[in-house]
């Protein structure tokens, strides 16, 4: 099949009866349902552009295996070049929604590539789950899928293990074998866009402890397999905003949802990892599926962080506080941030390190630091946003305000920005800063931001225990040695 298009992937979701609740409502038809509309022709765009010749080339690329053309998402990086071809698709993926939507198509597919890559890890442990994985990439490549995954426990009892939850199937987990599959039950989050994807993967984050074993799982499903509820969050938006008023929220609003699995049978050849707690919480650093992804997630944060830049700089120059030193101390601020960010991905990308396997990656000390880094930048990229836009973004009309000949001479003269900004240039950029930083849909971003990689404290430190393992901190003795002889000197 290779590459699809914006098309074959809406008659896909068309097809597809996945069991979807919003607001306590089963959702029966996705494309017309208002809160899924516009997200779905977002990622429709993105498919669509692998068959634009401006685009092609850069996010696409011939298979050697098959001879069709796919994804670079798909490309299992064996030099510098192929880890740029990567970069490129990430980049332009992440212009075309501004950063805002963190779960694009590319981010489990390079998820799923890794894993595949280093099925030799699973081999150790059990060799069909090795050729499970290394069939599933080739499955998802060929039709070029969109995959969620759920792999967080859902927030309970988060003093207790999965095994000692008062109800032992709180957390997802199997619950017999047959020899269909497995079936498994309880609940995983966040699964972010889930009712508008092809496929859901589950797989095991580090922490399972002995007596988790029935939860240490990694598999993938049909998003509408039978026995598999989505229970989507409260929409941030309700799908009938005008581009006017909520030009950021009307179009990228990212759904996220609570995956219930009620006995719901998963096939053998869909199973990659279960009853295994040693293989389950080495997945992770073995198979690289935190490190490859890292890569996406940096340029989609780098490029979201740009935007909120771009749109604090504008905002302060339509009204003229950008002459203000204060002002251009915090822009500058933002604009540095950006730059860093920047850096450090092409450190990461020059930098690569290549495994025993060929496989090439980013180096994982610059993209670790974006992780920690960008936490931060991002909240005070929209902190400094809302200071500047004060409480002008609390003041802004409608766009039918502006449709009416009444008021528009008001709005048009009250609401003019500085010379040559009109009333309603002005109004529609603060509508955009707000919807970016002040309504719910902005403020989701910025959770967004703070925890999408897990708790940035326990990050942080893990970074640090890993890097004092692998620094012995060489200076530090250089300069002690060096006063040592200048003290034998002296005697």
């Amino acid at each position: 099949m290779g590459i699809r298009t914006g098309e074959q992937y809406m008659n896909a979701l068309k097809s597809r009866k996945p069991e979807v609740w919003l607001g306590g409502k089963l959702i029966t038809d996705l494309l017309n349902e208002p809160v899924f509309k516009q997200p779905i022709q977002e990622i429709a765009k993105l498919y669509d552009m692998q068959h634009d010749p401006k685009y092609q080339d850069k996010i696409t690329h011939i298979c050697e295996e098959n001879g069709e053309r796919i994804n670079n998402a798909f490309l299992v990086p064996k030099s510098e070049e192929d880890l740029k071809a990567r970069s490129e698709l990430f980049e332009v993926y992440a212009r075309a929604t501004f950063g805002l939507m963190g779960r694009t198509p590319d981010f489990l597919n390079v998820v799923v590539t890794s894993m595949a890559s280093n099925s030799w890890f699973l081999d150790k442990y059990n060799p069909e789950w090795s050729k499970n994985i290394r069939n599933y990439y080739r499955y998802i490549r060929d039709h070029d899928l969109f995959l969620t995954h759920a792999i967080i426990n859902p927030q309970n009892d988060r003093s207790k293990a999965s095994h000692e939850q008062n109800d032992m199937f709180t957390h997802l987990g199997t619950v017999e074998e047959t020899p269909e599959g497995l079936v498994v039950r309880g609940a995983k989050m966040l699964a972010t866009l889930a009712p508008i994807t092809d496929e859901v993967i589950v797989y095991s984050f580090p922490g399972f402890q002995p007596g988790d074993e029935r939860y240490a799982l990694a598999f993938a499903l049909p998003i509408d397999t039978p026995g598999l509820r989505i229970l989507c969050r409260e929409p941030m938006q309700d799908g009938t905003r005008s581009l006017f008023d909520h030009p950021l929220a009307s179009r990228f609003e990212e759904m996220d949802a609570v995956l219930v699995f009620n006995d719901v049978v998963v096939p053998w050849d869909r199973v990659f990892l279960y009853n295994n707690v040693e293989a389950a919480n080495l997945l992770y650093p073995k198979t690289g599926i935190a490190q490859q992804p890292a890569h996406q997630s940096g340029v989609r944060g780098w490029i979201k962080l740009a935007f909120a830049t771009e749109v604090a700089c504008r905002l302060a120059d339509s009204i003229g506080v950008d002459t203000y030193l204060n002002v251009q101390h915090e822009l500058g601020e933002l604009v540095q941030s950006v730059e860093t960010i920047r850096a450090l991905l092409r450190v990461a990308e020059y930098e690569y390190e290549t495994t025993s396997s060929g496989e090439v990656r980013p180096a994982p000390i610059p993209l670790e630091t974006i992780r920690g880094m960008l936490p931060k930048m991002y909240p005070r990229a929209i902190e400094v946003l809302q200071t500047i836009g004060a409480g002008g973004l609390l003041m802004s009309p409608t766009g039918a305000d502006f449709e009416n000949p009444e008021l528009r001479g008001d709005f048009d003269k009250y609401y003019a920005g500085r010379a040559g900004v009109s009333g309603e240039e002005r109004v529609r950029l603060f509508k955009l800063a707000w919807d970016l930083c002040g309504e719910a849909f902005g403020q989701r971003l910025l959770q967004y931001e703070r925890y999408y990689t897990g708790d940035p404290i326990r990050k942080r430190a893990i970074f640090y225990n890993q890097y004092k393992r692998s620094h012995s901190f060489p200076m530090v003795d250089e300069a002690l040695n060096v006063e040592n002889r200048v003290e034998n000197k002296s005697v």
